[in-house]
């Protein structure tokens, strides 16, 4: 009895020798034959049975109908079997050649997916780490998400992207859509192509309890801190005010500091959206929402500026979750649904158009103006911030240096324990990040060191590049040789005199050339203190880039201002180190 190949799913077993029969033939037309035959006799085993992955049903479909494969009951009419019947089968050679089906092409690829970029730092109630799965994000844009992605049949799939990189991120095709709580301004609407307004927020000014009553409008803020998120509209807003009020705008790149900072008193004030604010005054105590609207704005998704398509496919789906009430669902759920909603999706039902912003002067958004014209708006700003990294990198380099040298010194003359204890902390500055010594410096000891946001950013660097400079310094001294030191000592100079006078001399003059480097290095990690709220030249030129729309023109003005502070450093370098070279013999 001839052996039997069970099919997968399949109660019908397949003839073993008819197989072997089949697998032998070489060339590419009978092998496409032979597909189809087999195909054939698979459709005959599963009858009217649902298609699954695997069965083929476009072609099975196709097949039959067109007389291609013979059916059970042909086969049983004419007295063969399937296998038989199927050696004689007529095949029409167009059918063949043309291969699958659409059908079977379908059956066969996997469920279309849906990029979608969102940033879960402190992005409650948008998009947040699950607390019971950190590796899964919640949120009501996350509910959106998935919305938007059952609409289309499709499959969500999250990318994490910080808040300030989601319009670049979706311009440059990393994701479809990007939705965070990401607010309609007239620069997303000329470079990326929006969605309806879900969402209706009001921009609103928190203060301390014991400020109610004094700091009411961003007028009373005259010459005081306001914080808020870079990027936005209210940091649009905060502009306009630094010229007309005089106030103080300082950026975040979250908003939960912005709050705690407000309690600890480190700002005055801050502008942020309502569902932010009242978000955070359930978590931290000591801060009052100020019953005015300062502007009203609304939350979209961002897609490509030429993928209007997939954009008006999800305006759809948008229009009938408001119409059945799955958008009300979703943000009641999330505790954020009030009666502003239903104004809005009414005006959107019935085809009105909605302002992006209601409540921003236009004349203070830079999209209204041309490249060269924004440039001119925000140079001054580019060089205020040239100068604070100017000198927050000249101060930190010069506390480095001191502290570097001390190091050095106690390694290279100090006892056993003074070395241990000094290599343990070069070790613990060149082992651990920068950014996380910076966030222990000004967040993590808050709560007994209250240091200036410049404060703890030119220490933080200090003692960070100390211990990169100590290693520089210690290898230079013991690069020193030994035989002029046993000189100087017998003419008689002390420890002390041989370390000024001998030593330290030409170890400055080795150490010179990685100094240097060091400190034009530390030039551009000064950007990194923009965490500690320090608007320094790389933060200013995001702020400007994200406002404009672009990055060619701020990058370009940022790279020539760097150049401007770094090329001389190196040539005045080059110049001490000529000059203090030594004479070869």
């Amino acid at each position: 009895m001839p052996s039997t190949i069970p099919l997968p799913s399949s109660p019908v077993p397949i003839n073993a020798t008819f197989a072997m029969r089949i697998l032998p033939l070489q060339s590419i037309a009978m092998r496409r034959l032979t597909h189809c035959l087999f195909v054939a006799i698979v459709a005959a085993a599963l009858g009217d049975r649902p298609a699954r992955a695997g069965h083929y049903p476009g072609v099975e479909h196709a097949a039959v109908e067109a007389g291609h494969y013979l059916t059970p009951e042909r086969t049983a009419a004419a007295g063969e079997n399937p296998a038989e019947a199927g050696l004689h089968a007529r095949v029409d050679r167009a059918a063949v050649e043309a291969g699958p089906s659409p059908g079977l092409r379908d059956a066969a690829e996997p469920p279309a997916i849906l990029r979608w970029a969102g940033d879960p730092e402190g992005g409650a109630p948008f998009v947040e780490a699950d607390p019971s799965h950190p590796e899964t994000v919640v949120g009501f844009d996350v509910e959106i998400a998935d919305l938007l992605a059952r609409g289309l049949h499709r499959t969500p799939q999250f990318l994490n992207v910080t808040f300030m990189s989601i319009d670049l991120s979706i311009a440059r095709g990393d994701a479809d859509i990007g939705l965070s709580g990401i607010e309609d301004t007239p620069a997303r609407r000329t470079t990326l192509a929006v969605t309806l307004p879900y969402y209706e927020f009001r921009e609103v000014l928190s203060v301390r309890d014991g400020d109610a009553a004094r700091f009411r409008t961003l007028a009373d803020l005259a010459g005081r801190s306001v914080a808020t998120l870079g990027g936005t509209i209210a940091y649009e807003i905060l502009l306009g005010a630094e010229r007309q009020h005089g106030i103080h705008a300082v950026s975040y790149e979250d908003d939960v500091h912005p709050y705690s900072d407000l309690v600890l008193g480190r700002v005055d004030a801050v502008l942020l959206d309502h569902v932010l604010a009242e978000r955070r005054q359930r978590t931290i105590a000591g801060f009052t929402i100020q019953p005015q609207t300062v502007a009203i704005g609304h939350y979209v998704g961002v897609l490509a500026a030429g993928n209007s398509p997939l954009r008006d496919a999800m305006n759809e789906i948008l229009r009938g979750a408001m119409r059945d009430g799955t958008l009300e669902r979703i943000l009641r759920e999330w505790r954020v649904w009030n009666d502003d909603q239903p104004t809005l999706y009414a005006k959107l039902l019935a085809g009105e158009p909605v302002q992006p912003v209601i409540g921003l002067d236009p004349s203070t958004s830079v999209v209204t103006l041309t490249k060269w014209d924004a440039a001119r708006r925000y140079f001054p700003s580019l060089l205020r911030a040239s100068v604070i990294t100017l000198a927050l990198s000249c101060l930190s380099m010069a506390l480095a240096v001191g502290i570097g040298v001390v190091i050095a010194t106690g390694r290279v003359y100090g006892g056993p324990p003074v070395r241990g204890l000094l290599l343990a902390y070069v070790e613990l500055m060149r082992g651990t990040p920068i950014l996380l010594q910076l966030f222990v410096l000004y967040y993590g000891l808050a709560a007994a060191i209250r240091l200036p946001a410049f404060g703890a950013a030119l220490l933080g660097l200090a003692l960070n590049y100390a211990a990169y400079e100590s290693e520089i310094y210690r290898a230079a001294l013991e690069a020193v040789s030994t035989g002029q030191l046993e000189a100087a000592r017998t003419l008689g100079l002390t420890e002390r005199q041989v370390l000024t006078l001998v030593r330290a001399p030409q170890a400055f003059r080795l150490a010179l050339a990685p100094m240097t480097n060091d400190f034009v290095a530390l030039l551009k990690d000064s950007s990194l203190v923009s965490v500690l709220t320090v608007l320094e030249l790389t933060k200013q030129t995001q702020i400007f880039a994200t406002n404009l729309g672009s990055w060619v023109l701020p990058g370009t003005l940022c790279a020539a201002l760097y150049l401007l502070m770094s090329l001389p450093l190196a040539a005045l370098a080059r110049r001490l180190e000529r000059r203090w070279k030594t004479p070869s013999t």
